[in-house]
């Protein structure tokens, strides 16, 4: 059965609209837990926009599940994570002006890099996700640079329309079977909503979906107990 671990970013982001206390991602960790998430996921971006240190360290402390650590490929984050030791972290490129993380990253150009990174983290205990694009060339990196996962970068699927919705999902079919093949473990995520997720649940072949956006959207409307509690019975096949 798939899992779905919750991204509870945008919680933090309405909390930092006003610089207050509320609301608290790490309560809205706990409540999605209680609504039936596998696991909790949360970026700590290098201009701090949303999620905080504290955040990261009292989630480390409280949560029940798993939590995954998103962060960029640089020396501050590692160490943050070698600090905190998430269940696993995902790596992902980042832009400072970016709204939302934009694309997978390039481990075919940052191959080196990379790899010094993951033994790191490796000798820590955590285990070691990437966000590439469904691309053949990046997984096979992926699995050089000794990745435990790929998280494949849902996007480009999520924001087509009619054949280019179908090509996409095509390279997301194509892109899971081959990191099976790899001995990669797949997750996959960015710009999942309540209807799109369905014919990539119809795949088959992810062990877990990271969603956050339209669950909280949602949250604002009929409350986070009820958004985690829909998009939980769809990933579980309910």
């Amino acid at each position: 059965m798939a899992k779905l671990g919750v991204n509870i970013d945008h919680v933090a982001t309405v909390r930092q609209a006003r610089g207050g206390t509320e609301p608290d991602p790490v309560t809205a960790a706990a409540m999605a837990e209680l609504a039936g998430a596998d696991g909790i996921t949360v970026h700590l971006r290098e201009d701090r926009r949303h999620i905080q240190d504290r955040d990261v360290m009292l989630l480390r402390r409280t949560v029940q599940t798993h939590l995954n650590l998103e962060m960029a490929a640089t020396d501050e984050m590692i160490a943050i994570a070698m600090k905190t030791v998430p269940d696993y972290v995902t790596l992902v490129p980042e832009k400072r002006q970016e709204l939302t993380t934009e694309g997978g990253l390039d481990v075919v150009r940052y191959k080196e890099k990379l790899s010094g990174q993951i033994e790191l983290l490796h000798q820590a205990g955590i285990a070691v996700s990437l966000f590439v694009d469904p691309d053949l060339a990046q997984l096979k990196a992926c699995a050089r640079v000794k990745a435990d996962y790929v998280e494949i970068h849902t996007g480009a699927y999520c924001g087509a329309k009619g054949k280019g919705q179908t090509t996409e999902l095509t390279k997301i079919e194509e892109a899971v079977k081959a990191g099976k093949k790899l001995g990669l473990g797949v997750n996959a995520g960015h710009g999942l909503n309540y209807q799109n997720i369905r014919p990539v649940l119809a795949l088959g072949g992810i062990e877990e979906y990271n969603i956050g956006y339209s669950i909280i959207a949602r949250a604002v409307l009929v409350g986070l107990d009820r958004a985690v509690r829909e998009m939980a019975q769809l990933v579980h096949g309910r």
